[in-house]
């Protein structure tokens, strides 16, 4: 099972520092490509969650494409190492914005090489 530290107390929402922890599992070789990752529904249990919480941060990193459901194979890790560990920086970097009131799509902004 993958280590996870959550903060009740932080204003970040569980689903976020769920997803963020399970992308810094991957990144540090917690979790690898191939690994399947326990049922939602047990994940919950263990880290005193709703199962929505952990559905909601699994389809995030599915979205990313670090994770793979599969009928009958359940959850998989699919993405490297260097891919969840440039996304938590991201995840890290937007929060960070977002403290000061900026929105993902200003941040892109801001990186996007002038034209």
């Amino acid at each position: 099972m993958i280590e996870v530290n959550l903060d009740r107390d932080a204003s970040v929402p569980l689903h976020l520092q769920v997803a963020a922890e399970i992308r810094r599992a991957i990144a540090e070789g917690e979790a690898k490509p191939g690994d399947r990752l326990p049922p939602a529904v047990d994940f919950a249990t263990v880290l005193g969650v709703n199962k929505n919480t952990v559905i909601r941060a699994l389809h995030i990193l599915r979205d990313e494409g670090i994770l793979d459901f599969t009928r009958g194979r359940g959850v998989r890790v699919v993405g490297t190492a260097e891919r969840s560990a440039v996304l938590a920086r991201v995840g890290e970097l937007l929060s960070y914005a977002g403290k000061f009131g900026y929105q993902p799509e200003d941040v892109a902004a801001m990186i996007r090489p002038q034209q």
